[in-house]
């Protein structure tokens, strides 16, 4: 497989039937999950998936083919069913595709790692992730037990009509694990660490030993047991503080999601809604309280969503999203930035070969604050500290939601008091983030890799990421 061969081939051809821009993809992913649940070994999952796609524009409009047939003929047919696919688009939209302007690029980047998690044994995995698992089990009530390491390794090509010709190798690890407690039907209760999906990084197998599941594990294990016992939180209108990785639940829901580009300009709104986030709030928007400052930077070193160049050979850069509680920004590719006159944030992923680029989240990065821990609690006289992501739920448009967490622990005279269970708060989007008083300084700040974010029809999945530090919110309704 000769992958220069392939790209000069596909995108010549594609010239050549008249396409005014073509683009070649080509992709390699392989993927390892591992899998302990109860002590026992279980889910073990390989797979290795090839293929190359081609995208053009012909007559003003998107044409896409793909496929894992890695031939010269292969990689010609698909561009020519691209052009075609394109001038019959055309017949029936009713606008031409603008595109943002971008300089050719040409150049490598490969994700750092210091140990390649595939060249690691079967047999090492699943020792770590009994020895993981004993761990919460050393409690008897403890009566289920999960833990699962997850790593994939992609290899990219992208040649482009305007002289870009880009390779990437980005490595991905993660790892998690549960545990619970059921006595009855009605009496349940269940830990996650280091949260709900678990942690993932651009990374290699060292990230499991940076995790901290030895201190972490026993402790959740802990408060499994308790939280069968715990109160519901009594409901009310009270001041909250919330968890780094709730935090980062918050910014990818309320803040992400509303701001991809595409969205906002209606191209979700069959599958999961548009956006209230429209055009003419930009620069106006008080989207949030002055300390709220949030970018998007696919650049920042060791998040799930860190590259060198996006989908369509756009340079990984940070992008300004809110500015002292402004909106500022979007997450575009260079078709939704086209539209509104503004450079594309760089934004543009497809999930594998298979399918074409839409504008997906970057690392979402909330800028972190001053705050020690306890200056957060202290400032509280009545309210409830909120911890693990465990449910969510927003509207169409991005404004109404209710989210929950595992644990939380009631505040009383700037002091952490009960335990109560499955905490739940709710709100409007700039509300909430409008009354956001005090962020948490560097030391608490992290960036939580998200490794199954949906979008899209046909639906992709991706993988995204948000750091954020705890963060404290006035006057917010919260329950069970």
């Amino acid at each position: 497989m000769n992958l220069d061969k392939l790209a000069d081939i596909a995108v010549t051809e594609a010239k050549r039937l008249g396409a005014s821009y073509a683009d070649f993809r080509f992709e390699e992913i392989r993927s390892e999950n591992v899998e302990v649940s109860d002590g026992q070994p279980g889910l073990i999952d390989r797979n290795l998936s090839a293929g190359l796609a081609v995208r053009v524009l012909a007559d003003g409009a998107w044409g896409f083919a793909a496929t894992n047939d890695l031939s010269e003929e292969s990689s010609r047919k698909v561009a020519t069913e691209a052009v075609q696919i394109a001038r019959t688009s055309a017949k029936v939209n009713t606008a031409k595709v603008k595109l943002a302007p971008v300089k050719s690029s040409k150049g490598n980047h490969k994700t750092p790692f210091e140990v390649d998690p595939f060249s690691v044994s079967l047999t090492e995995k699943i020792d770590l992730l009994k020895s993981y698992d004993a761990l919460m089990r050393r409690l008897p009530d403890i009566n289920s037990s999960s833990c699962f390491m997850n790593f994939r390794r992609t290899i990219k090509r992208f040649v482009s009509s305007n002289g870009s010709d880009i390779a990437q190798e980005l490595l991905h690890s993660g790892a998690g694990a549960s545990c619970g407690v059921v006595k009855s039907r009605h009496e349940r209760a269940e830990r996650s660490f280091p949260t709900s999906s678990g942690q993932y990084m651009s990374k290699g197998y060292e990230l499991l030993r940076e995790l901290g599941f030895e201190d972490g594990l026993p402790r959740i294990a802990e408060q499994a047991v308790a939280l069968v016992a715990a109160n519901e939180t009594t409901p009310g209108t009270l001041d909250i503080v919330l968890s780094g990785d709730q935090v980062s639940l918050q910014i990818h829901e309320s803040i992400g999601h509303a701001l991809e580009l595409d969205r906002v300009f209606g191209s979700e709104r069959n599958f999961s809604g548009t956006s209230f986030a429209t055009p003419e709030n930009l620069k106006t928007l008080k989207y949030g309280s002055s300390i709220i400052n949030v970018v998007s930077d696919p650049s920042y070193a060791g998040g799930l969503a860190t590259w060198g160049y996006d989908d369509e050979g756009v340079i990984a850069r940070p992008v300004d999203l809110i500015r002292e509680g402004l909106l500022v920004g979007y997450l575009s590719n260079r078709e939704s930035s086209g539209r509104l006159g503004i450079d594309s944030s760089g934004a543009a992923i497809a999930e594998g070969w298979q399918n074409p680029p839409i504008v997906r989240m970057a690392n979402l990065i909330l800028q972190p604050g001053a705050s020690t821990f306890d200056d957060l609690i202290a400032g509280i006289d009545d309210g409830i500290y909120m911890e693990t992501p465990d449910s969510w739920s927003i509207d169409d448009k991005r404004e109404s939601f209710k989210l929950g967490s595992e644990v939380g622990w009631e505040i009383k005279s700037g002091k952490l008091g009960a335990m109560v269970k499955a905490p739940r708060y709710s709100g409007s989007t700039v509300s909430f983030w409008n009354s956001c008083d005090a962020i948490g300084d560097k030391s608490l700040w992290r960036l939580w890799g998200t490794p199954n974010c949906g979008k899209g029809q046909p639906g992709q999945n991706a993988r995204t990421a948000q750091g954020a530090s705890p963060c404290r919110f006035r006057q917010v309704k919260v329950g069970s």
